[in-house]
């Protein structure tokens, strides 16, 4: 199984490289009166950055909460 993980990986990382070398250019980004202005391959980055952080963040809290309702009742 861990070999389908890595093969997995690989391939979004591929995909990640070929998306990255296609969209260098510069592009706006407007959220809640706020504009960025950067390569839009560095915005995926950091929106997909952003995304692992808070998304193995919640997965770590609801795992965790699941463990202690568990324990408790």
């Amino acid at each position: 199984m861990r070999w389908v993980h890595m093969a997995v990986i690989i391939v979004f990382v591929a995909a990640i490289i070929v998306f990255a070398a296609q969209n260098f250019q510069v592009t706006t980004v407007s959220f809640l009166g706020f504009s960025v202005r950067a390569p839009l391959a560095l915005l995926a980055v950091i929106i997909y950055l952003v995304g692992m952080v808070t998304g193995g963040s919640l997965w770590a809290m609801l795992r965790r909460s699941f463990t202690g309702a568990r324990l408790m009742g």
